[in-house]
């Protein structure tokens, strides 16, 4: 007697074409718990840890924009740490300090790390092509530049219109473990789904940038076949010169190929330390150093296409979002962080939009604007 098994309920895809742990009534708690949720992850300790210790400026939660965004019924988690020390935190009453969130696209800032590092080592040129490197691309990004895939700058197939559930980024979930594949279709993988990706003309002619989350695994597949280093490898590497507490949770897909564009979860702390990383050019613990200080300098400064409005005065960099003087990245679903480097200091939010899309542009511009404002007391 064959006893039959039954789909996962949290991978199944519902209403809207989204997984079940996505849907609105369940989003608030499928974002904390993702990394218990998706089907395959990797974590990451670090043996030595940046100590946080509390030096309150209760000022900060009297700044009407940091007002409005701990006020919002989506908040979850608020971070201001400079150096060694958190200036202020808040947290929702089903969250907590202790409690890992997905990070969903602020995943991508490592890759910057990894891509400063290698431009140093003159191991990769931003103006080669990526074909070049990587043959097993498709016509989507083969003879894109390295530079324009970093600055989301490539016009190809790949669509990540979050408003369209039939979007690629929500097709690509089945490799990424975060949905179980249509009945009777094989599952992909992360670098197979990747170098599926077509194209034709790759210039973006739009003035501003075209943003694709496979630019970022193509970026992350490049690193690894360039420096002869694991993703894995890597990720251990930042992990451990931020100093994080607990562990660094990335989902993967069934290769245990890290999800580069968007799959580590972290407590807001431990993302705070890794942010400051940013804000010290790559300088971690005990002298422990990641990525390049004038490629993180070069960022901020001369950055790629801007944001479309009202996100307009930010601009796209090098896998960071970028308004001239901090650095960071946005999340789906109403995640952020940033780093200012002129004060030491990192900001992080989390939130969960749960409207249909889990995005809303109106949202994160004045949540943005209020963290970099904080940023720079």
């Amino acid at each position: 007697m064959t006893i039959a098994g039954i789909d996962n309920l949290d991978l199944v895809t519902g209403f809207d074409n989204k997984a079940h742990w996505n849907m609105p009534d369940y989003r608030r708690r499928g974002f904390h718990n993702l990394w218990t949720t998706a089907r395959y992850s990797l974590s990451f300790r670090a043996p030595r840890v940046l100590p946080l210790r509390k030096e309150i400026d209760w000022t900060i939660r009297e700044h009407p924009g940091v007002e409005r965004i701990l006020e919002t019924p989506q908040f979850l988690a608020f971070c201001v740490a400079r150096g060694d020390r958190v200036l202020y935190e808040a947290y929702a009453p089903d969250f907590g300090p202790d409690r890992p969130h997905s990070n969903q696209s602020i995943t991508k800032m490592v890759v910057n790390l990894m891509l400063g590092e290698m431009v140093a080592r003159g191991a990769i040129d931003l103006d080669a092509t990526m074909g070049s490197y990587l043959p097993e691309l498709g016509s989507g990004y083969a003879g894109a530049t390295v530079l324009n895939v970093a600055d989301m700058n490539v016009a190809n197939d790949f669509s990540e219109d979050y408003t369209d559930p039939h979007t690629g980024s929500f097709v690509m979930e089945t490799s990424m473990g975060w949905r179980l594949p249509p009945d009777g279709a094989e599952e992909p993988t992360i670098r197979s789904f990747v170098a599926s990706v077509t194209g034709d003309d790759l210039e973006n002619r739009t003035g501003a940038m075209l943003y694709k989350s496979t630019n970022t695994d193509a970026l992350a597949w490049l690193i690894e076949r360039v420096s002869g280093k694991s993703l894995r490898a890597w990720l251990i590497d930042i992990v451990e010169a931020a100093g994080i507490e607990g562990c660094y949770h990335t989902t993967c897909d069934r290769d245990g190929v890290a999800l580069a564009d968007g799959g580590a979860c972290l407590t807001a702390r431990d993302l705070a330390r890794l942010t400051l990383l940013f804000a010290r050019g790559g300088e971690g613990v005990d002298g422990r150093r990641v990525g390049d200080a004038a490629f993180i300098e070069d960022t901020r400064r001369n950055p790629g296409p801007p944001m479309e409005s009202p996100r307009d005065f930010i601009s796209y960099s090098r896998q960071t979002m970028t308004d001239g003087t901090w650095l960071g990245h946005g999340g789906y679903g109403g995640q952020f962080a940033l780093a200012n480097p002129d004060t030491d200091t990192a900001v992080v939010y989390f939130s969960v939009l749960e409207n249909k899309d889990a995005y809303d542009p109106d949202f994160y511009a004045p949540m943005i604007k209020a963290m970099g404002e904080v940023a720079a007391r």
